[in-house]
């Protein structure tokens, strides 16, 4: 089992960045991990994932080109660097681990997930 924790949130203007982190401990070898997104009165949203395997990533059209998930396998830690982040972008982030490794957008497929960290951006 995965135990997963999100840091980095906080209170940002528009058009600012944020760098997020997700910590893993426990067995963490061969684990996709996701970051998902949930504003308040919305279902979960993929945001983007990172295979362990092969280190491919996805992402979600909406941030395409404005957000990078990296991963630091000697710090058990993934990141998600975001930049010009908008009034679309306020949510709880979490991360989840996908034991199977597939990077999928689908959050039913992730088997842990952290508490999550609180996103707001300011206009």
């Amino acid at each position: 089992q995965v135990q997963l924790a999100e840091s980095g949130g906080g209170l940002v203007r528009a058009g600012d960045s944020l760098t997020l982190s997700c910590r893993a401990s426990g067995h963490t070898a061969g684990y996709a991990t996701g970051w998902f997104r949930q504003a308040p009165g919305k279902g979960r949203e993929f945001v983007a994932s990172i295979r362990w395997s092969d280190s491919r990533t996805y992402y979600a059209t909406s941030v395409q080109g404005r957000f990078t998930i990296s991963r630091d396998n000697a710090k058990n830690t993934v990141y998600l660097q975001m930049n010009s982040l908008n009034s679309e972008d306020p949510a709880v982030y979490s991360c989840g681990a996908d034991s199977c490794d597939s990077g999928s957008y689908a959050s039913a497929d992730y088997d842990s997930w952290g508490q999550g960290t609180q996103v707001t951006v300011s206009s």
